[in-house]
């Protein structure tokens, strides 16, 4: 019988000491947590997994951008699904606006008068998503007159990123290391309207197929699954119904607000997702409730700090270094 260690915080102790502490606690959200820096150490230091990484909900304008460019640029993370809004939110501080804080109480009405629009206690530009437009519609310009009429969305936010100049930027760091960032939902979002706009007025249109097709060729040649999902929606289900074509993810990791009792499937715990194929019956998986914008960076703080521990003279020049 395993008995619950109370957690010890002392001055000085890093995120990994801590998560230690929560480890030996092994309880709640404090167990699960530090299950979650393991699963997540295991998907990041095995080169066996290919690594998914899902974005759903505001974590670009909440802070993670810096993150995800860094989980790319050191090769942790092998594939971006994201919601429309996330790629726009990356592409407007690309653009140099970046994003303002705020508060939840605000006079919604005073704020669109100072054409500022708002999520949570984030606010936005409306300039930045007139900018947004028309370097959309340069770029789809300049892919008319190649006489290239149709993209897939892959593709297409590649060639966003080999044209964007913020070094910062996802799409940037996605397209020098040809990280596929895929993003099922892009007519969600206004890059979707802006290509819809630019397709009325000239030949243009994007192939949705040409992405399945592409996912589903890093699903069969993975030699194990690691998906990280931040939120769910979309972004979510896209990751897990292309491993049914594999008998599931190996390993999973879920950070969520959402609750399970009105059956959504963002609210879905992974265990759920056994049940469909998505997630493999001996998998290691996990569910961490709360907001991602608080877990993520603690998550991948102190999986990067267990890593760095383990690394010996013999692999220090590895690509986790």
């Amino acid at each position: 019988m395993k008995y619950v260690r109370q957690i010890r915080v002392k001055s000085g102790m890093s995120i990994g000491q801590l998560v230690m502490e929560m480890r030996g606690c092994g309880v709640l959200g404090a167990g699960r947590l530090a299950k979650a820096v393991d699963l997540v150490t295991e998907m990041l230091m095995n080169p066996d997994y290919t690594v998914f990484l899902t974005l759903a909900g505001p974590m670009i304008p909440g802070g993670l951008r810096r993150i995800v460019k860094d989980l790319i640029d050191d090769e942790y993370v092998d594939v971006i699904i994201a919601s429309g809004a996330n790629v726009v939110h990356d592409m407007i501080e690309a653009l140099g606006y970046s994003h303002i804080k705020g508060t939840f109480w605000a006079d919604d009405v005073k704020l669109r008068n100072k054409k500022l629009g708002r999520v949570g206690d984030i606010y936005v530009r409306q300039v930045a998503f007139a900018k947004l437009e028309s370097e959309i519609h340069k770029f789809l310009e300049e892919m008319s007159n190649k006489k290239i009429e149709r993209l897939s969305v892959r593709r297409l936010l590649y060639e966003f990123g080999t044209r964007l100049k913020d070094p910062r930027s996802i799409l940037v760091s996605a397209a020098k290391r040809n990280v596929p960032i895929l993003c099922p939902g892009l007519f969600d979002s206004m890059i979707g309207f802006h290509v819809w706009t630019f397709s009325q007025l000239k030949k243009f249109s994007i192939d949705p197929i040409a992405d399945l097709h592409e996912l589903s060729e890093v699903v069969f040649k993975a030699k194990k699954v690691g998906a990280i999902i931040l939120g769910g929606g979309l972004p979510k289900h896209h990751v897990l119904g292309a491993c049914m074509l594999r008998e599931g993810v190996d390993v999973a990791l879920q950070v969520t607000l959402d609750r399970p009792e009105g059956g959504s499937l963002s609210g879905a715990p992974l265990e759920e997702a056994i049940s469909w194929g998505k997630v493999k019956a001996k998998g290691k998986h996990v569910t961490v409730i709360g907001d991602a914008t608080i877990i993520f960076p603690v998550i991948i703080a102190a999986a990067l700090e267990k890593i760095h521990k383990k690394l010996t003279p013999r692999n220090k020049n590895s690509r986790f270094t």
